[in-house]
């Protein structure tokens, strides 16, 4: 990594850092459709990548890997004020472009329709915080219709977000009986309420959302009391949310599993190419210093497995 890609990601997040402390539930109008992309890092000219030959042909032949993502879920991946990707994904995508040798472009989608879209060649991976778990790996969850296979790349649980304060006492997921719990859509965080809700004497009202920033805007409006959504999501709003004013995180995280790259089950030669360049870039330390940049080192992992989702 040559130091003006240190001093790039370093300035990105600094703006973005800027951005979602004015409003850490600002919906940007171009995280709303799905069509238009951006790319991820500065790749190498093809073969002078050390890993641009594991690539399929076509791949190769298209110097670029499209990426279906829900460009929505801050840390994780968002449009910063510049209207470009920004976050954890599309960084660990730069690096993954460097020893790879072709770019990574991000287009925006709806997180449970991603896995459709890239098994109906709309895009040919998906980085999207998307937990790698065996029902999406055989097609059986409702958002992964024909199925994927996944190259692990970090961990993360749910959180529980609550207003600063936290003004209905909630310490944990026994507490949000009888609550308004928003959700997005797909998400292993809406099954998590969905379960809750099951042991319940006193149903939860669920508002399920296609976006986490849709949920976001209803806990800082009153409509729901709760969001239960990815960890680093969670302690990111908490941080940066006017200061830190806004919101907190309650209880400790629940059920960390791994993130996975998707990739068609049909294109072997893409997922072995990906885990071998997830695997090069923790062990020459590109992925360390990006999850750094994010305060994400929680997330770390030592080895690019491929479907350890249970």
């Amino acid at each position: 990594m040559t130091a003006m890609t240190r001093s790039r990601r370093r300035s990105r997040h600094l703006a973005a850092a800027g951005v979602y402390a004015a409003s850490a539930v600002l919906l940007l109008a171009a995280c709303g459709d799905d069509n238009g992309g951006s790319g991820a890092g500065d790749a190498p000219a093809g073969s002078d990548a050390p890993l641009f030959d594991t690539l399929p042909e076509d791949i190769q032949q298209a110097g670029k890997i499209k990426v279906g993502s829900d460009i929505a879920y801050a840390p994780i991946e968002f449009m910063n004020e510049n209207n470009e990707v920004d976050g954890i994904d599309p960084d660990i995508a730069g690096a993954l472009g460097e020893q790879l040798g072709v770019e990574f472009e991000f287009i925006n989608g709806t997180f449970d329709g991603l896995i459709l879209g890239m098994n109906s060649g709309r895009y040919d991976i998906i980085m999207s915080a998307m937990t790698d778990t065996k029902e999406r790996q055989d097609g059986i969850a409702e958002d992964a219709e024909g199925g994927a296979d996944f190259v692990n790349y970090f961990r993360a649980g749910s959180a529980i977000l609550v207003a600063k304060g936290n003004p209905e006492g909630v310490q944990g997921l026994g507490d949000l009986c009888g609550l308004t719990v928003a959700a997005q859509r797909g998400t292993a965080n809406e099954a998590l309420v969905q379960a809750q809700n099951e042991s319940c004497d006193e149903p939860v009202e669920m508002l399920v959302n296609d976006t986490d920033d849709e949920s976001i805007t209803q806990l800082q409006s009153g409509r729901a009391a709760v969001v239960v959504t990815d960890f680093p999501v969670a302690l990111y709003n908490a941080l940066t949310a006017r200061d830190g004013e806004l919101f907190e995180v309650v209880g400790e995280q629940i059920d960390a599993a791994p993130y996975g790259i998707g990739v068609p089950k049909d294109n072997p030669e893409l997922r072995d190419a990906l885990q071998q360049a997830v695997q090069a870039i923790i062990d020459n330390g590109d992925y360390a210093e990006v999850l750094k940049e994010w305060d994400a080192e929680t997330g770390a992992i030592e080895s690019a497995t491929v479907n350890a989702g249970q």
